[in-house]
Order: structure tokens, then sequence, then C-alpha cells
């Protein structure tokens, strides 16, 4: 079996951009210990999510730029890969991103947000562009949030090109009245994680979906397999690590590589 161990950092929401960029270097110690080869973290850890009720400094590139050099030297410190949910300013508008980092802290590039959920876009300008990357033996994309959820080609895009894992960065949090789970893909729960399940199976990929930490989260961080099982999945707002070994064999692309389309 030809494993690749990976880590979802399972968070709580920073306090300040400051403190973002401390947790995420505490987060990669951590994962170095356990011999983690790649870490992902979720929507925007940094500096924050903006918008709904979240308080977050103005867009701040120069900060941004910092941010990623302190970051990308905790990764070459560790030798391990880093996706790190972050956002960019690109020509005056603000972007949702996830920046991938090589083991030895060079900057690999970007996958921007394509689709917007509609309460982000007064704050937030889509992307444009998909890619996958390459870390060692393992090939991976990048789907972040709404576009996870609700457009199955944007990890289809992806397994069609050999990635063996799409991971999800996102940001989901309790809302008044609504159901609190305990098991992963609670019947009683809403879509989401259930979207989880089919993103794999229907691509023969693996699914990493990597939220924050908090209470009452409608969802989870979690591993899916690529037959639409769960490998495992992090307790509801519990703040930690979710480490797992994915059998990079298991992940062929069978039924995304039959679509015509994507």
């Amino acid at each position: 079996m030809n494993t690749f161990r990976i880590a979802l950092a399972n968070l709580r929401s920073p306090a300040t951009p400051e403190e973002s960029v401390t947790l995420v270097e505490q987060a990669i110690t951590q994962a170095s210990r356990e011999r983690v080869e790649l870490i992902c973290f979720p929507e925007c850890f940094v500096p924050g999510y903006r918008g709904m009720g979240k308080k977050v400094l103005p867009p701040n590139a120069a900060f941004l730029e910092r941010a990623w050099s302190t970051i990308a030297a905790a990764a070459a410190k560790a030798n391990l890969a880093v996706v790190l949910g972050t956002e960019r300013v690109v020509h005056g508008a603000l972007l949702i991103t996830a920046l991938v980092i090589r083991p030895d802290g060079t900057l690999d590039g970007f996958q921007d947000k394509v689709q917007l959920d509609p309460s982000e876009e007064g704050i937030y300008s889509p992307g444009s562009e998909r890619r996958v990357f390459q870390i060692g033996p393992l090939t991976f994309g990048v789907t972040i949030c709404h576009e996870g959820w609700r457009y199955p080609e944007t990890v289809r895009w992806a397994a069609r090109r050999g990635a063996q894992i799409v991971f999800h960065p996102h940001f989901h949090e309790a809302e008044p009245g609504g159901y609190v789970p305990s098991s992963f893909a609670d019947p009683a729960n809403t879509f989401h994680e259930k979207a989880g399940l089919c993103r794999a199976a229907e691509n023969t990929c693996y699914f990493a979906m990597v939220n924050y930490a908090s209470a009452g989260s409608p969802t989870t961080s979690a591993v899916v397999r690529p037959d639409g099982t769960v490998l495992s999945y992090q307790p509801y707002g519990k703040e930690g690590l979710l480490i797992a070994d994915i059998d990079l064999a298991a992940a062929t692309g069978l039924f995304a590589a039959r679509c015509k389309s994507a």
C-alpha cells in the first residue's frame, strides 16, 4: 500500500490576523511530530474569514506577504507541505484562495475560489482558473467551500487530471436553531456532509474537508475514501489535527475519467 500522511487543521477562528499565523505555526510543528507530509487549513484562515459577523481588519497585502513568508519558513523547518486557506489582493480585487507551500518552503502557487457564495459577493471577487499540484507521489486539487458543496465539476476537473485527493477548505458555523450533529453525515443534518461523500464516490478519489472548530458547527473536518465511505472525522467542535494515512493506489479516478466533460 502506497500511503501518504495528511493532517487537517480543525482550529478555532483566530482572534486577530497575527494569531492566525501563530496558530498555523503551532499546527505545523505538531504535524511534524506526527510525521505528517501535508497539512491543510480552513478557508481564509490567514487572516481570518470575513463576513457573517466576523470582525477582520481591512485587506493588507503587506501583512499577507509577511505571513506567507513566516509560514513558508515553518514549513521548511518541519519539512512538510502546506495548503493554506488565505486571501490575496490581485489588481485591487480581494480573492479567497489556497496557497500551496512545498516542503522546502517555496511557494508553489494558488488555487483561487472561482464560485463564490452569494453572501461573499460584496466582499470578495471570484477567481478564474483551476490547477492541480504535485508533492512527491501525491497529486491533488483544491475546491473551496461553496464550490465544493454545490459544483461537482470543481472536484471532477482535478480528478480527471490525476488528483488522488481534493482538499476542501471551508467555513461553516452554527446558525440559530440549526441542527447540531454528533455523527458524520447524519440524515437529520443539512446536505453538506453528504455532498462530501458524493464528491469522493462519483470521482473515485479522496475528498478531505477541513472546517474551523466552533460550538454547534454543522460540519466538521473529515476524510472520505474513494468509494464514498468515511475514513475518519474530527469530533464536532473539538480543536485539533485530524491525521489520516491515505492509500494513493485506491484513488484511481475511474469514474471521473468516464465523464466526457470537465
